[in-house]
């Protein structure tokens, strides 16, 4: 059910118009083009003198390991929490979080395109130690047809934000918020289905935590009680697990059924 790290990456850049050099065991390397090598290079005075100098400039390549086991000299390694990732998944949430695209259909007869409802999903599980999924689900707003992966499915489609010649669009009986909140439920069943020896582990982290900070604050007078409840609340904060949801981002997608 979890997307795939490298093929969320491929479709990433891909959407963004940047080349794809290769993509071979869990090594992606991406030509970046202007616009993608401002939002994730951090190079502003670059773009600035060659815009002043009237020239071109030269967009840096990528390369980028999601596989801990390649055999490689040059490139990133890239997991769930790196820092690349997490650039890229603000880049998205404050940029490009929701959408409306159609499938491209050459016909000369009238053809419908189905709704589907997709939505992006982080799910962080926080407590002694993080870990985060990410989850790409589509629901046919028409019959409520359920597909994980959805991404993986949509990077084999050729898509546009107009409607293509004798396509019509079928009004959905689902509405998307009602889509939304069935999605939602999909993911929370999945998490109650899960074995959360993590948050036991990290709730009996914190009960250790919590003896040892009180047998240290052991007969200290009253006035430095204050300081032993600011670090127990740190202690809470840092170890009490919990579990956040994050809408990376997500749209509408009108295809031929």
């Amino acid at each position: 059910m979890v997307t795939n790290l490298n093929s969320f990456l491929e479709n990433y850049f891909t959407a963004h118009h940047c080349d794809i050099i290769s993509n071979q065991n869990g090594v992606l390397q991406v030509q970046l083009n202007e616009k993608m090598d401002r939002a994730l290079m951090n190079r502003p005075f670059y773009w600035h003198y060659m815009k002043q100098m009237g020239r071109e400039g030269d967009p840096m390549q990528l390369s980028l390991i999601t596989n801990p086991n390649a055999q490689v000299d040059k490139g990133e390694k890239i997991h769930f929490g790196s820092p690349r990732l997490q650039q890229i998944l603000k880049h998205l949430r404050e940029n490009e979080r929701f959408t409306r695209l159609f499938q491209v259909v050459n016909t000369d007869q009238n053809t419908a395109l189905h709704p589907w409802l997709v939505i992006n999903i982080k799910i962080s599980y926080i407590g002694k130690h993080k870990k985060d999924e990410v989850f790409s689900i589509g629901l046919n707003l028409i019959n409520g047809m359920m597909k994980t992966e959805m991404m993986d499915l949509l990077k084999n489609i050729e898509l546009q934000m107009q409607i293509s010649d004798f396509c019509y669009t079928i009004t959905p009986i689902i509405k998307p918020q009602s889509g939304y909140k069935r999605i939602l439920s999909v993911i929370d069943q999945y998490i109650q289905d899960l074995d959360h020896q993590w948050a036991k582990e990290s709730l009996e982290e914190l009960q250790n935590e919590i003896n040892l900070l009180k047998h240290f604050y052991e007969g200290y007078q009253d006035n430095d009680l204050d300081q032993m409840e600011k670090e127990l609340q740190d202690l809470i904060e840092r170890y009490q697990p919990k579990i956040q949801l994050t809408v990376i981002n997500g749209g509408l997608f009108y295809l031929n059924n």
